[in-house]
């Protein structure tokens, strides 16, 4: 989803979920702890995927299950303990990445039951917290570091960090992070990625006119197959709207800009660049936008800007056929509308989104088209439900697949 269910955490964010609001700081330990609060989430899914290529199609029955603690706060101190299980739930006819069902589609959504979530918060220095652990977090509009929060199994960071606001109008997020758990889980190969990866985000918002993010990515991967995934990346987003008029129409607009080049144990000399441009209007529940995504590609079109930590299915096609940037780069022209109906009736909160897609190489033809749809709704504050579609026409790379997706959630 262009939002998912797991919503989107950016930096300021991030300060807020590493340190549970209440109403006053505990007075002892056994407070903090027996004061804490706990949350349970439930997420059902049913996915089928049509392949060409394949034989059948893959039908997934799946349910995912969070068991969430947080602490109180004690001298600046909180903490945060998440376990989740994801289960199959009647039939197992997909290719999950671990269960050798390779005649089918992949959906990867294998069953797990792990600890997701385990860290300590300090945030007893003025405009400061610091974080430590295993944590779920999304920078910025998630584009190069995500928890891929639409997938049933989270992907988290072994991580240190920390986030200041000291300076008015800015927040500054630096973290270090030397393992990244991946949502296909420990019995995958690469379930787990060993890394020296370093993480800058500083997002200014005192412009009346939109907000500034500069950002730095190094990332450093110890795994002898993944050396061709280490690379530094750093870059410029501006984002923000104008309100026109009386009315309640709005423009919207967004330029980001990057650059990216090999790094650590990459074998690959390579320079490429990462733009993003997009506008559009929002008034009366209605949104629609145009935009122009370009991931580069350099050496004649053997190596690509890659974005291997991000939350991939946010971006370029809901059906996930750009997983991985072809080495001839990538350009997505899509054009999105969105409608959310207002009032106080029984259909307020209904979403529908549409979303068109055309893919070409940086570096030579075209791809294919995509057209995405979905219709969802948040009942109350503990139900929702939605019904989303994702049809690739293949006109160049990889093959036709449409995707079905029903998904109920509750939270508690």
């Amino acid at each position: 989803m262009r939002t998912s269910l797991y919503a989107s955490i950016a930096s300021i964010a991030l300060m807020a979920a590493a340190s549970p609001t209440f109403a006053e700081e505990a007075q002892s330990l056994a407070e903090a702890i027996t004061g804490g609060k706990v949350t349970v989430d439930f997420r059902y899914r049913v996915e089928n995927v049509d392949q060409a290529g394949f034989a059948k199609d893959a039908f997934a029955s799946t349910l995912r299950t969070k068991l969430k603690y947080a602490t109180g706060v004690f001298k600046g101190f909180s903490g945060v303990l998440e376990f989740d299980n994801v289960s199959n739930i009647g039939a197992t006819a997909f290719n999950n990445t671990v269960n050798g069902k390779t005649r089918f589609p992949v959906i990867a959504d294998p069953e797990i039951t792990e600890l997701n979530q385990a860290y300590i918060a300090y945030t007893g220095f003025d405009k400061t917290t610091l974080l430590a652990g295993r944590a779920a977090v999304n920078i910025g509009n998630q584009r190069f570091v995500g928890t891929v929060g639409w997938r049933q199994n989270d992907q988290t960071w072994d991580m240190a960090a920390m986030i200041n606001s000291s300076i008015p109008d800015m927040t500054i997020t630096t973290a270090y992070v030397w393992n990244v758990n991946r949502i296909f889980g420990n019995n995958h190969p690469f379930g787990n990625l060993d890394t020296n990866t370093f993480i800058v985000d500083a997002k200014y918002t005192g412009l009346p006119i939109g907000n500034v993010t500069a950002y730095g990515l190094i990332i450093d991967l110890n795994d002898a197959p993944v050396f061709g995934l280490s690379s530094k990346t750093f870059g410029v987003r501006f984002d923000g709207k104008h309100k026109m008029g009386k009315g309640n129409l709005s423009f919207l607009y967004e330029a980001e800009y990057a650059n990216q080049t090999d790094n650590a144990s990459n074998a690959t000399d390579y320079s490429a660049d990462y733009v993003h441009l997009s506008a559009g209007l929002s008034g009366g529940g209605l949104t629609g936008k145009l935009g122009f995504e370009k991931l580069g590609s350099d050496n004649g079109g053997t190596v690509a800007f890659s974005t291997p930590l991000a939350t991939l299915h946010k971006f370029n096609g809901w059906a996930d056929k750009f997983l991985g940037t072809p080495a001839g780069g990538l350009e997505d022209f899509y054009g999105s509308l969105s409608y959310k109906v207002g009032g106080d009736g029984p259909m307020k909160g209904l979403k529908f989104d549409a979303i068109y897609h055309d893919f070409s190489a940086a570096v030579g033809g075209s791809y294919g088209s995509e057209i995405d749809l979905q219709v969802s709704k948040k009942i109350n504050k503990h139900y929702s439900i939605a019904l989303k579609l994702a049809d690739y026409d293949a006109s160049g790379f990889s093959t036709d697949t449409q995707k079905i997706w029903f998904t109920l959630g509750a939270h508690f």
